[in-house]
């Protein structure tokens, strides 16, 4: 028979279990996750951030977008490193923010290798080497072979755009020349927007796009898409190749993720890991995604904390062949 004591002992406990059920839940509640975006709203990076906060309220509570714009990413950035770690305030690092701008400005408010806490990886977004249709018909390009061997043949004969001086289009156009042994001249434009509109109309050769800006004009026969960036084939377009089946291990995606603030409780990071990697991999989230033609990465917080250090490496020496420079 178990005594009176350990009876009272066992309501006691559960009571107070029950207790602190409700109190987390009450703090859940009261008290919403804010989720820092770096960017302005209704951008790409914005829009799957507000799908993953609605998936993940039931197990988390409210998560609320903060954006943050400016400086390229590095305002929004600042403000998730200089928070509390206390798993309250939460953020988007992105290859902009935690790989590129390191290297592009000489000073950074934030250092991102120490200052953060990986969560889990979210998205990529491949890149498309596309050509000008009427372009390629002229100089009989037809494939990443037939480009490669033509501008090997005819260095400095061929231009690309991008949105700029350390833009992602002319950080893979830059790699790409280097991995290639090509030699090609870059036009930097005032954004992405009008470096494509430039590519329309002939005005240059060939561009490194993002795949969803570029597939409208793909598709309908304006622009020549020849390999996607990513190290395999892109579901989205399955028949373009990988750069990479002709220049191994070639990959310049575009990527984001969750980080929190360093310091952040390892539990905390691992609660916050659960959900939204739970989140990332519902065919709900898949299917949105897919319409913006971005692959979620759910990952382990330790495999995206090396994964953007092995990024931040690489656009190292990319950056400083370029010569870009931001400030």
């Amino acid at each position: 028979m178990i005594s009176p004591r350990i009876i009272s002992w066992l309501v006691a406990s559960l009571a107070l279990g029950i207790s602190g059920l409700q109190a987390t839940h009450a703090q859940t509640a009261s008290k919403p996750i804010r989720l820092i975006v770096p960017y302005a709203a209704w951008g790409p990076i914005d829009v799957t951030a507000r799908a993953l906060a609605e998936r993940v309220k039931d197990s988390l509570g409210p998560v609320i977008i903060d954006n943050r714009p400016g400086a390229g990413g590095n305002l929004g950035a600042d403000a998730i490193a200089k928070a509390a770690p206390d798993g309250w305030v939460i953020g988007i690092a992105a290859t902009a923010t935690h790989a590129v701008n390191p290297w592009l400005y000489s000073r950074m408010p934030y250092n991102a290798t120490t200052d953060f806490a990986p969560i889990t990886q979210m998205v990529r977004v491949p890149n498309v080497l596309v050509m000008n249709s009427d372009t390629a018909q002229r100089l009989h390009i037809a494939s990443l072979q037939d480009f490669l061997r033509y501008a090997r043949a005819n260095p400095g004969k061929l231009n690309y755009g991008s949105g700029g001086n350390g833009s992602a289009g002319h950080l893979a156009g830059e790699l790409f020349k280097t991995r290639a042994g090509i030699f090609a001249v870059h036009i930097p434009y005032n954004g992405g927007n009008p470096a494509q509109l430039a590519l329309l109309a002939g005005h240059v050769d060939f561009n490194f796009d993002n795949l969803a800006t570029a597939a409208p004009n793909i598709k309908s026969g304006k622009l020549l898409a020849l390999a996607v960036t990513t190290p395999t084939r892109s579901a989205a377009l399955p028949e373009i190749p990988a750069i990479s089946e002709r220049l191994k291990d070639f990959s310049v995606d575009t990527w984001w993720g969750l980080v929190a603030p360093a310091g952040t409780p390892a539990a905390v990071v691992q609660r916050l890991n659960h959900a939204f990697v739970q989140a990332l991999n519902a065919p709900e989230t898949k299917a949105r995604f897919a319409a913006l033609m971005a692959e979620p990465v759910p990952s382990t917080s330790a495999a995206f904390g090396q994964f953007m250090a092995s990024e931040l490496s690489k656009y190292e020496t990319v950056v400083k062949t370029s010569g870009a420079r931001v400030d």
